[in-house]
């Protein structure tokens, strides 16, 4: 197969990473990759990819670098990193798929846009699955020229809709995870309720599907609490981030909102300790604790 003429910078190969790299070498992209951990950018090498140990070393040839970092420190401490900007390509497009707060994706956009560079803001939803299976929910933001010319690698990863100017791509972002966190405190709640009163997690779980409860977060993190696998697809303290995000946000538009304040509280209190690291469906945990459930009741 030809190689596609689109070479591509990946940083940041973690649990969305490493699966967005993979659909992406799959599909006969060049692909060079870094990881803060370099042993984990080693597992995309029998899949095709180069592995670099430094960010700038993955830039230099790039068309498109693409980042997938853990919260706004490390998202700007590689994209506006000195040795980052002066060796990549004249040009380039800088893809940020992380999730990160809004106003830090428009001075992103600003000052690589200064530095003669393009930059799309496109945060993701879908989860682990949907980054292995190429069905992420793509959230693009920024000049819609832009966005467009590079509808090949949307169709990779998934699916892509233009939500607007500069950092609306997180706002959309944001939006997408009260609904997810409310919702797993919701189902969380559901079966707390349902074991507390002898029934059975998992009875209850399939007699609700396809009613008007039905959802991703029903079918997936839902089946992880009646199994009590909280390993992490999504981790805890990253919904909890971006939970103060939106919270950040919404007080800057002198919002209140209720049910995020109040799920916000319940991930403040589960992410305490070790259980942050756990998948953020271990909300469960948090449901329990209050009502001094044993793991066995």
């Amino acid at each position: 197969m030809t190689p596609n003429t689109i070479r591509i910078a990946f940083l940041g190969i973690g649990i969305m990473g490493f699966p967005m790299s993979v659909n992406l070498l799959r599909a006969n992209y060049p692909l060079t990759a870094w990881n803060r951990s370099h042993t984990k950018a080693l597992e995309l090498e029998p899949y095709g990819a180069s592995v670099v140990t430094k960010p700038e070393l993955a830039v230099k040839d790039a068309d498109v670098i693409f980042t997938m970092l853990s919260d706004d420190r490390a998202v700007t401490a590689v994209t506006l990193d000195a040795k980052v900007l002066s060796a990549a390509k004249a040009g380039a497009t800088f893809i940020n798929t992380s999730s990160i707060s809004p106003g830090t994706a428009r001075a992103h956009a600003e000052a690589l846009s200064g530095k003669g560079f393009k930059y799309i803001d496109c945060p993701v939803s879908g989860g682990v699955n949907g980054a292995r299976d190429g069905t992420l929910a793509l959230l693009c933001a920024g000049d819609p020229q832009h966005i467009a010319a590079l509808q090949p690698l949307w169709d990779v990863l998934g699916r892509s809709t233009y939500v607007g100017a500069h950092g609306t791509g997180q706002i959309a972002k944001l939006a997408n995870q009260q609904i997810v966190a409310v919702t797993i405190g919701a189902i969380a709640e559901a079966m707390t309720l349902v074991r507390a009163s002898g029934g059975s997690a998992q009875a209850f779980r399939d007699a609700i599907r396809g009613g008007f409860a039905e959802s991703t977060i029903l079918e997936i993190h839902g089946q992880r609490m009646v199994e009590r696998n909280f390993v992490a697809g999504g981790p805890a303290k990253h919904q909890l981030k971006d939970l103060h995000n939106v919270l950040n946000h919404a007080s800057g538009l002198n919002l209140r909102l209720p049910l995020t304040e109040s799920v916000s509280s319940l991930f403040e209190n589960l992410c305490s300790g070790p259980q942050r690291e756990l998948d953020h469906s271990a909300l469960l945990l948090e449901i329990e604790k209050l009502n001094a459930m044993s793991e066995e009741e």
